[in-house]
């Protein structure tokens, strides 16, 4: 016999648990549907080299309106690493060294000459579509937009990993519209915009946020369910998951990454302009990784270029006798962040004076729910498809960080996203059925 609920939600991360909270909240019944064995899909703070790491979404700001809110609200505590008194960086094949300042000031005038239109072309991130012509810039990569600067060598590649750093991809790949967007939701300041997306972080973890939220709902969460097939028409949809369980509700909310939403099974089929963004793959496609190294030594900050495994490492926690490292690469296939020897002789571009003890990291490319990282679009993707990936198909809604508004691709993204649905989702419930 198949159960039956009001609201069926696909995913237990962030977009998915905000949503069922609040449909909750208004007496409606939810059954979200976890593929994992756990909560919070691309977030996951693990047990990891003496510490509890964030695999996988980490950073948070007080400029990230709906993140923000969700800390207030449980009274939960937000710090940061340590302060670099060290910088390397490269100029061509040459190693630089200095203070953070001067790496800063190195790449000032290449941020601040790339982003000076920002305002022009989204002066409202909440609104990010709204100038005409926006289709005219987002045919440009990033790549594009920082060769036409003609900066200096050592300009080029620090400014180059910088957006690797932020990017997760080869630039040739990433829209230069989302750089503007990042940019657009820090009021248009580049150095805001870094701290926003790179420097603070929940003290006890993310997990404490998304469990938080977890309690907070009233309907089931189901794990290892993962949806195999999901039918639906204007009466309400079938949701198969697990070893052929059903159940049947009014509404469905997917939030699968963008990459893997193809593969959904879905009868009728989901309208083109939602497969082919999928089809087509976000940019990211990039490693994080975490290092454990033998100390003590300066917390440093490091850029390489986009054409080394990892174009961006820093000190995150500082011990007694070691320190923890985070590193980011631009291409997983040329990083394995679980193989301690590789990870050494990455971080040798900048110094070998550094004992890796141990490393560990994932690879978020090769996970069946994911197979990307944090959401970065493709040039010509964000004005062809982000209004119909938010459209709602049917009985069929979709919530995720990859489709926001403001800080897609962020917790702050998800968050906003599975509000925005389940406010869609009451609205269309509370509609008199015709008899």
């Amino acid at each position: 016999m198949t159960d039956s609920t009001d609201v069926v939600i696909v995913g237990a991360g962030f977009a998915g648990l905000i949503a069922a909270r609040e449909l909750n909240r208004k007496g409606v019944n939810t059954v979200v549907l976890e593929a994992r064995d756990r909560i919070g899909g691309r977030t996951w703070t693990d047990h990891r080299l003496g510490h509890n790491l964030e695999i996988g979404g980490t950073w948070m700001h007080w400029t990230q309106p709906h993140t923000w809110a969700e800390i207030t609200r449980y009274g939960l505590e937000v710090t940061r690493g340590p302060r670099a008194e060290e910088t390397y960086w490269l100029a061509g094949n040459e190693l630089r060294k200095g203070k953070l300042e001067d790496l800063m000031g190195l790449i000032d005038s290449g941020m601040t000459r790339l982003l000076e239109d920002t305002m022009k072309w989204i002066p409202r991130p909440d609104t990010p579509l709204a100038v005409p012509g926006l289709e005219e810039i987002d045919q440009f990569s990033v790549q594009e937009m920082l060769d036409d600067l003609d900066l200096s060598e050592d300009e080029k590649n620090a400014n180059e990993a910088a957006w690797v750093g932020h990017f997760n991809a080869p630039l040739n790949e990433c829209a230069y519209i989302s750089a503007l967007r990042w940019t657009a939701a820090s009021a248009g300041h580049w150095h805001l915009m870094h701290e926003a997306s790179a420097i603070y972080r929940l003290t006890e973890g993310t997990e404490t946020l998304i469990q938080a939220i977890a309690n907070d709902v009233t309907g089931e969460i189901v794990l290892d369910a993962p949806v195999t097939n999901i039918t639906h028409d204007s009466a309400g949809a079938v949701v198969t998951y697990g070893n052929g369980k059903e159940v049947r509700a009014q509404r469905v909310v997917i939030t699968v990454p963008q990459n893997i939403l193809h593969e959904l099974n879905v009868t009728p089929a989901l309208p083109e302009n939602k497969i082919l963004p999928s089809l087509e793959k976000t940019a990211s496609q990039g490693v994080k990784a975490w290092i454990r190294v033998r100390g003590p030594i300066k917390p440093f900050f490091a850029y390489s270029s986009q054409h080394h495994p990892l174009a961006v490492v820093r000190t995150e926690i500082m011990g007694d006798d070691y320190a923890i490292l985070v590193g980011f690469g631009p291409d997983a296939t040329k990083l394995d962040v679980t193989d301690a020897k590789a990870v050494s002789e990455a971080l040798k571009v900048w110094r070998d004076d550094l004992e890796v003890l141990e490393v560990g990291g994932y690879d978020w490319m090769s996970d069946p729910y994911a197979k990307e990282t944090w959401q970065i679009q493709r040039p010509g993707q964000f004005t062809k498809y982000h209004l119909a990936q938010q459209e709602t198909t049917g009985v069929l809604h979709f919530a995720s960080a990859d489709h926001a508004n403001i800080w897609a691709g962020f917790i702050d993204g998800a968050i906003e996203s599975g509000l925005r649905t389940a406010r869609q989702i009451h609205a269309h419930l509370q509609q008199p059925t015709l008899a």
